[in-house]
Protein backbone atom coordinates (compact mmCIF):
# COMPACT_ATOMS: atom_id res chain seq x y z
CA UNK A 1 0.00 0.00 0.00
CA UNK A 2 1.19 3.56 -0.73
CA UNK A 3 2.47 5.72 2.07
CA UNK A 4 -0.01 8.06 3.66
CA UNK A 5 -0.29 11.39 1.77
CA UNK A 6 2.33 13.93 2.81
CA UNK A 7 1.66 17.60 3.54
CA UNK A 8 3.16 18.92 0.29
CA UNK A 9 2.03 22.52 0.84
CA UNK A 10 3.42 22.75 4.36
CA UNK A 11 0.18 24.42 5.43
CA UNK A 12 -1.67 23.45 8.59
CA UNK A 13 -5.00 24.55 7.03
CA UNK A 14 -7.37 21.54 7.15
CA UNK A 15 -9.00 22.64 3.89
CA UNK A 16 -5.61 22.50 2.18
CA UNK A 17 -4.96 19.09 3.71
CA UNK A 18 -8.24 17.84 2.25
CA UNK A 19 -7.50 19.40 -1.15
CA UNK A 20 -4.18 17.57 -1.38
CA UNK A 21 -6.14 14.31 -1.44
CA UNK A 22 -9.39 15.35 -3.13
CA UNK A 23 -8.40 18.29 -5.33
CA UNK A 24 -8.08 16.27 -8.51
CA UNK A 25 -10.68 15.76 -11.24
CA UNK A 26 -10.12 12.01 -11.43
CA UNK A 27 -10.43 11.59 -7.68
CA UNK A 28 -13.73 13.48 -7.61
CA UNK A 29 -15.09 11.42 -10.51
CA UNK A 30 -14.00 8.27 -8.71
CA UNK A 31 -15.75 9.31 -5.50
CA UNK A 32 -18.85 10.27 -7.47
CA UNK A 33 -18.94 6.78 -8.94
CA UNK A 34 -18.64 5.21 -5.52
CA UNK A 35 -21.58 7.24 -4.23
CA UNK A 36 -23.54 6.04 -7.27
CA UNK A 37 -22.82 2.45 -6.29
CA UNK A 38 -19.80 1.46 -8.38
CA UNK A 39 -17.41 -0.80 -6.45
CA UNK A 40 -15.38 -2.74 -9.03
CA UNK A 41 -12.34 -1.71 -11.10
CA UNK A 42 -14.12 -2.65 -14.33
CA UNK A 43 -17.16 -0.60 -13.34
CA UNK A 44 -14.99 2.49 -12.85
CA UNK A 45 -13.47 1.94 -16.29
CA UNK A 46 -16.89 1.82 -17.93
CA UNK A 47 -18.13 4.91 -16.13
CA UNK A 48 -14.94 6.97 -16.64
CA UNK A 49 -13.57 5.71 -19.99
CA UNK A 50 -11.02 8.52 -20.37
CA UNK A 51 -9.32 7.55 -17.13
CA UNK A 52 -6.41 5.23 -17.94
CA UNK A 53 -6.03 2.01 -15.93
CA UNK A 54 -2.75 3.27 -14.45
CA UNK A 55 -4.31 6.54 -13.23
CA UNK A 56 -7.33 4.67 -11.90
CA UNK A 57 -5.11 2.26 -9.98
CA UNK A 58 -3.03 5.11 -8.56
CA UNK A 59 -6.07 7.12 -7.42
CA UNK A 60 -7.61 4.07 -5.77
CA UNK A 61 -4.37 3.41 -3.90
CA UNK A 62 -4.22 7.06 -2.79
CA UNK A 63 -7.77 6.93 -1.44
CA UNK A 64 -7.02 3.63 0.24
CA UNK A 65 -3.87 5.06 1.86
CA UNK A 66 -5.91 8.02 3.10
CA UNK A 67 -8.39 5.53 4.61
CA UNK A 68 -11.24 6.97 2.55
CA UNK A 69 -11.88 3.59 0.94
CA UNK A 70 -10.99 -0.01 1.71
CA UNK A 71 -10.39 -2.82 -0.76
CA UNK A 72 -12.14 -6.09 -0.02
CA UNK A 73 -10.76 -9.05 -1.99
CA UNK A 74 -12.99 -11.83 -3.22
CA UNK A 75 -12.06 -15.44 -2.38
CA UNK A 76 -10.29 -17.26 -5.24
CA UNK A 77 -10.38 -14.17 -7.44
CA UNK A 78 -7.89 -11.45 -8.27
CA UNK A 79 -10.50 -8.73 -8.51
CA UNK A 80 -11.95 -7.21 -5.39
CA UNK A 81 -14.31 -4.41 -4.61
CA UNK A 82 -13.80 -0.99 -3.09
CA UNK A 83 -15.97 0.30 -0.27
CA UNK A 84 -16.21 3.70 1.38
CA UNK A 85 -15.09 3.99 4.99
CA UNK A 86 -16.80 6.20 7.53
CA UNK A 87 -14.63 9.16 6.52
CA UNK A 88 -15.37 8.40 2.87
CA UNK A 89 -19.11 8.39 3.45
CA UNK A 90 -18.85 11.80 5.11
CA UNK A 91 -17.65 13.17 1.76
CA UNK A 92 -21.08 12.46 0.25
CA UNK A 93 -22.63 15.87 1.03
CA UNK A 94 -19.43 17.61 -0.09
CA UNK A 95 -19.42 15.92 -3.50
CA UNK A 96 -23.16 16.55 -3.86
CA UNK A 97 -22.81 20.24 -2.99
CA UNK A 98 -19.97 20.59 -5.50
CA UNK A 99 -22.30 19.15 -8.16
CA UNK A 100 -25.07 21.56 -7.15
CA UNK A 101 -22.64 24.49 -7.27
CA UNK A 102 -21.52 23.36 -10.73
CA UNK A 103 -25.12 23.26 -11.99
CA UNK A 104 -25.81 26.72 -10.55
CA UNK A 105 -22.68 28.51 -11.68
CA UNK A 106 -21.02 26.37 -14.37
CA UNK A 107 -23.94 24.80 -16.22
CA UNK A 108 -23.23 26.58 -19.51
CA UNK A 109 -19.63 25.39 -19.39
CA UNK A 110 -20.75 21.84 -18.52
CA UNK A 111 -23.14 21.69 -21.50
CA UNK A 112 -20.53 23.04 -23.93
CA UNK A 113 -17.61 20.82 -22.96
CA UNK A 114 -16.37 17.89 -25.00
CA UNK A 115 -17.95 15.06 -23.06
CA UNK A 116 -16.98 11.46 -23.60
CA UNK A 117 -19.72 9.58 -25.45
CA UNK A 118 -19.20 6.36 -23.50
CA UNK A 119 -19.18 8.15 -20.16
CA UNK A 120 -22.29 10.12 -21.06
CA UNK A 121 -24.20 7.04 -22.20
CA UNK A 122 -23.23 5.28 -18.97
CA UNK A 123 -24.83 8.15 -17.05
CA UNK A 124 -27.79 8.14 -19.46
CA UNK A 125 -28.60 4.47 -18.99
CA UNK A 126 -28.42 4.52 -15.20
CA UNK A 127 -30.60 7.64 -14.90
CA UNK A 128 -33.32 6.31 -17.18
CA UNK A 129 -36.66 6.74 -15.43
CA UNK A 130 -37.86 3.15 -15.43
CA UNK A 131 -41.05 4.18 -13.63
CA UNK A 132 -42.16 5.76 -16.90
CA UNK A 133 -41.77 2.50 -18.84
CA UNK A 134 -44.31 -0.33 -19.23
CA UNK A 135 -43.83 -3.64 -17.43
CA UNK A 136 -41.47 -6.14 -19.00
CA UNK A 137 -38.51 -5.50 -21.26
CA UNK A 138 -38.12 -2.25 -23.16
CA UNK A 139 -35.30 -1.75 -25.67
CA UNK A 140 -34.32 1.81 -26.59
CA UNK A 141 -31.85 2.35 -29.42
CA UNK A 142 -30.08 5.69 -28.99
CA UNK A 143 -28.49 6.85 -32.25
CA UNK A 144 -26.03 9.75 -31.95
CA UNK A 145 -26.33 11.43 -35.33
CA UNK A 146 -23.15 13.54 -35.26
CA UNK A 147 -20.73 10.76 -34.30
CA UNK A 148 -18.99 8.40 -36.70
CA UNK A 149 -17.92 6.01 -33.98
CA UNK A 150 -19.79 4.79 -30.90
CA UNK A 151 -22.94 6.24 -32.43
CA UNK A 152 -25.43 3.49 -31.58
CA UNK A 153 -26.26 2.36 -28.04
CA UNK A 154 -28.88 -0.15 -26.93
CA UNK A 155 -30.49 0.61 -23.57
CA UNK A 156 -32.32 -2.45 -22.25
CA UNK A 157 -34.67 -1.91 -19.32
CA UNK A 158 -36.57 -4.60 -17.45
CA UNK A 159 -38.12 -3.46 -14.21
CA UNK A 160 -35.53 -1.44 -12.30
CA UNK A 161 -32.63 -3.19 -14.05
CA UNK A 162 -31.10 -1.28 -16.97
CA UNK A 163 -28.25 -2.55 -19.17
CA UNK A 164 -26.19 -0.67 -21.75
CA UNK A 165 -24.81 -2.30 -24.90
CA UNK A 166 -22.57 -0.59 -27.49
CA UNK A 167 -23.15 -3.57 -29.81
CA UNK A 168 -26.42 -4.97 -31.10
CA UNK A 169 -27.59 -7.49 -28.47
CA UNK A 170 -30.11 -8.97 -30.89
CA UNK A 171 -33.20 -7.77 -29.02
CA UNK A 172 -36.17 -6.27 -30.84
CA UNK A 173 -36.05 -2.47 -30.55
CA UNK A 174 -39.16 -0.80 -29.11
CA UNK A 175 -38.24 2.84 -29.62
CA UNK A 176 -35.56 4.76 -31.51
CA UNK A 177 -34.10 8.02 -30.16
CA UNK A 178 -31.96 9.89 -32.69
CA UNK A 179 -30.20 13.17 -31.93
CA UNK A 180 -26.78 14.85 -31.95
CA UNK A 181 -24.81 14.51 -28.74
CA UNK A 182 -25.42 18.17 -27.82
CA UNK A 183 -29.19 17.62 -27.86
CA UNK A 184 -28.93 14.44 -25.80
CA UNK A 185 -26.83 16.34 -23.25
CA UNK A 186 -29.40 19.18 -23.22
CA UNK A 187 -32.20 16.67 -22.62
CA UNK A 188 -30.23 15.03 -19.83
CA UNK A 189 -29.43 18.35 -18.15
CA UNK A 190 -33.06 19.46 -18.46
CA UNK A 191 -32.18 22.44 -20.66
CA UNK A 192 -34.72 21.36 -23.28
CA UNK A 193 -37.86 19.24 -23.12
CA UNK A 194 -38.51 16.28 -25.37
CA UNK A 195 -41.37 18.16 -27.06
CA UNK A 196 -39.22 21.22 -27.76
CA UNK A 197 -36.40 19.10 -29.15
CA UNK A 198 -38.81 17.26 -31.44
CA UNK A 199 -40.50 20.50 -32.54
CA UNK A 200 -37.07 21.97 -33.33
CA UNK A 201 -36.23 18.79 -35.28
CA UNK A 202 -33.06 18.29 -33.24
CA UNK A 203 -34.36 15.00 -31.87
CA UNK A 204 -36.45 12.26 -33.44
CA UNK A 205 -38.31 9.53 -31.57
CA UNK A 206 -39.90 6.66 -33.47
CA UNK A 207 -41.36 3.30 -32.56
CA UNK A 208 -44.00 2.11 -30.14
CA UNK A 209 -46.72 4.75 -29.93
CA UNK A 210 -47.04 4.65 -26.15
CA UNK A 211 -43.28 5.03 -25.71
CA UNK A 212 -43.00 7.89 -28.18
CA UNK A 213 -45.90 9.75 -26.56
CA UNK A 214 -44.52 9.24 -23.05
CA UNK A 215 -40.86 9.92 -23.86
CA UNK A 216 -40.60 12.79 -21.37
CA UNK A 217 -41.70 10.41 -18.62
CA UNK A 218 -38.92 7.87 -19.20
CA UNK A 219 -36.20 10.16 -20.55
CA UNK A 220 -32.92 9.92 -18.64
CA UNK A 221 -32.08 13.06 -16.69
CA UNK A 222 -29.34 14.23 -14.35
CA UNK A 223 -30.09 13.84 -10.62
CA UNK A 224 -29.48 17.60 -10.41
CA UNK A 225 -31.85 18.59 -13.20
CA UNK A 226 -33.96 20.63 -10.77
CA UNK A 227 -31.06 22.91 -9.83
CA UNK A 228 -31.58 26.32 -11.42
CA UNK A 229 -28.72 28.32 -12.89
CA UNK A 230 -27.71 31.34 -10.82
CA UNK A 231 -27.50 34.83 -12.27
CA UNK A 232 -23.90 35.99 -12.38
CA UNK A 233 -23.14 39.10 -10.39
CA UNK A 234 -21.59 40.40 -7.18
Amino acid sequence: MDEKPRNVSGSLCPAMSSAEILGDKWTLLLLREMFLGTTRFGGFQKAIPRMSPSILSKRLKTLEAAEIIVRKPFPAAQAGEYRLTRSGRELGPIVENMAIWGMRWRKRSIAAQDCDVGGFMWDFHRTLNTQGLPDGETVILVKISDRRELNAWWVIANGDAVDLCPDDPGHEVDVYLTAPLSTLVALWLGDVSVKDAIDAKTAFIEGDRHLTNSAQDWMAQSPFVGVKSAVAGP
